[in-house]
């Protein structure tokens, strides 16, 4: 395991555009929530506190590389260019939304993005990644995998066997781990010895490297040179992205379990604020600067909310289609 630090690379990505995707996925979760409370949606699982995780990693991929991920998905489908308002749609049951209002907020899949499913089976997604990157191999087709999942996920046995596998058989995964340090509702710290689960990646002969899970200029730096390693070796690669889950594990969570003086070194430490912070000290982005583009993002959430709320509920004929077993 390899650690490193903040890197000013950004790829073809500018720091402007990764901080306004940030922004759009923080607003899109605090709506989802809001609409949750209202009674509008069902509960959901946000992502609040890692989007810095989602736009460097998701910012480092081609088109034909494909995304695998987890009930932690918003961030991953809107920093691959989803639509806020069709994802809003799939969360409040429309038909307009990604899965004509059938998956929910929890198996959102948007497979002319690439993003071919998300899977609230923990560690389900791991095993799933495997295969695709195998079909891929077996027919010779461009693009890596870019599987996503927590360290909840990496205690599970399916981790070790999926990573064996890729490992043995010489997959093109980039696996994502998002430490966010809970596992539902149990601190990370009560089901692991270690801090890393990046550590592991060397009982099967596989690069890895741990990263400010905070900082999407580093992050995006680690998944470059990731993503560069799986191209010119076609084997697989762990990254850890270090960082914390803000909000609770589903929406409406009041956190009362969670460590409040944790919680308030965590929040010193907001991925958004932080980036905020560095492209104006940079001199990249005035105040003036960053009030438009929180203003763009505030018109675009809600006219996702707008488009989600007038949208039809699917047609009772759709009751039986989309069956597959």
């Amino acid at each position: 395991m390899t650690q490193i630090s903040a890197s000013s690379s950004t790829g073809g990505r500018s720091p402007a555009s990764m901080l306004e995707c940030m922004m759009l996925i923080r607003a899109y979760e605090e709506k989802t929530a809001e609409i949750q409370a209202s009674g509008a949606a069902a509960g959901t699982c946000t992502s609040v506190g890692q989007e810095a995780s989602a736009v460097g990693v998701v910012a480092a991929l081609d088109g034909d590389d494909c995304i695998l991920t987890n009930h932690r998905s918003a961030g991953h489908l809107l920093a691959r260019g989803a639509d806020a308002g069709r994802l809003l749609a799939e969360v409040m049951g429309r038909s307009t939304g990604y899965c004509k209002g059938k998956s929910g907020s929890l198996h959102i899949s948007a497979k002319e993005l690439g993003v071919l499913l998300t899977s609230t089976i923990v560690g389900g997604e791991l095993s799933l990644a495997t295969g695709v990157a195998l079909s891929k191999t077996m027919l010779d087709e461009p693009g890596i995998v870019a599987c996503f999942f927590g360290d909840g996920a990496a205690c599970e046995g399916i981790f070790h066997e999926s990573l064996n596998l890729a490992s043995v058989w010489k997959l093109p995964i980039l696996y994502v781990c998002e430490n966010n340090q809970w596992q539902a509702y149990v601190h990370r710290k009560e089901t692991m010895s270690g801090d890393h689960v990046s550590d592991w990646a060397k009982s099967y002969d596989m690069q890895s490297r741990t990263v400010d899970g905070n900082d999407v200029e580093a992050v995006h730096a680690a998944a470059v040179e990731a993503v560069a390693c799986i191209r010119e070796t076609g084997r697989p690669y762990l990254l850890e992205t270090y960082t914390y889950r803000l909000r609770g594990h589903f929406e409406p969570d009041d956190q009362a379990y969670v460590d409040q003086d944790e919680l308030a070194r965590w929040r010193a430490k907001d991925p958004v604020a932080l980036m905020r912070q560095r492209l104006a000290a940079r001199g990249e982005l005035s105040t003036a600067d960053i009030a438009v583009i929180e203003e763009r993002v505030r018109e675009r959430i809600e006219q996702a909310a707008r488009f989600a709320a007038e949208s039809p509920f699917p047609a009772i004929s759709e009751l039986a289609t989309d069956v597959y077993a």
